[in-house]
Order: C-alpha cells, then structure tokens, then sequence
C-alpha cells in the first residue's frame, strides 16, 4: 500500500470535525479557561467542549495547566505542534472569509453558517 501524497487524512485526523477547528483558532492568541473557550465556540456544549479539549491535548496539539488552586483554575495554551497546525488553519479561515456571503446563500455549504 502507498501513502497517499495529500497528507489531508492526517491533517483531519487531528483536527477533524465541527469544533476542533474553532477551538484551535481561539487559542492562537494564547492561553484561555474552559469559560473562556465556552463563550468563544458558540453552540458548543459544554460535554463536547470538553471531549474536544482531552482530544487534542491528547493528540499533544494543546497543554491543560491545572494551577492546583482552590477555586480550581485550568487553561489551555497550544503546544509548538499546534500552533504548526493553527498556521495550516488560517488561510481556511481567509477562503471562509472570502466565501461566505456564497455559502450562505446555499452555493457550496452543507447548512446554514454562523454569522
């Protein structure tokens, strides 16, 4: 069997799915609370949100801090790997940009799109 010249399959392995994605792309500016990323991914809930996060740290694309503190205190900050695949993420975000009075419109889009 020959490895495929795309590695798109890896790509999306990682950081497939409606959520990953967002989260990443909240995290670009640096570190934030599960509060934080809860506001910032809207629609997400709050057991996705948090199945999503053990993914990618998981997959050692984000670091959970605990600060050990009373109240409890967690971040999440990207490793230098996910900030390589963050990097990938953006110019996505510009076709997106580009593209969605299009989408939106019902011209390439599989439903509705966020505002």
């Amino acid at each position: 069997m020959t490895e495929p010249e795309c590695g798109l399959d890896v790509s999306l392995a990682v950081m497939g799915g409606k959520w990953k994605p967002l989260i990443l792309y909240h995290l670009r500016p640096g570190p934030k609370r599960f509060g934080d990323l809860k506001r910032l991914v809207a629609g997400i809930s709050e057991k996705v949100l948090i199945q999503q996060l053990r993914e990618l740290v998981g997959a050692e694309v984000l670091i959970r801090h605990d600060y050990q503190e009373v109240p409890p205190k967690v971040d999440y900050t990207l490793t230098p790997f996910g900030e390589t695949l963050v990097e990938a993420l953006l110019p996505l975000c510009d076709w997106g940009t580009q593209h969605r009075s299009h989408v939106e419109k019902g011209g390439g889009g599989r439903g509705s799109v966020r505002p």
